[in-house]
């Protein structure tokens, strides 16, 4: 699990539908990645990263 990537997301008040319209993926595709089920594509990953303000390159880090 992403849960970096969920506090990110809660503290600003934002829901999973809005990240997923700002980066062309569906909310579910958008909750798998939040899971941790999918890693999404760098193009993904940057425009999710841009929504949120954090890098994107942690996506690819070795944490959970």
């Amino acid at each position: 699990m992403r849960s970096w990537l969920k506090e990110i997301r809660m503290s600003q008040g934002i829901k999973q539908e809005e990240i997923a319209v700002s980066a062309e993926i569906s909310r579910g595709y958008y909750a798998n990645i939040e899971r941790g089920e999918k890693t999404p594509s760098v193009e993904v990953a940057k425009k999710i990263a841009a929504f949120l303000k954090f890098e994107w390159s942690n996506f690819f880090l070795d944490k959970n």
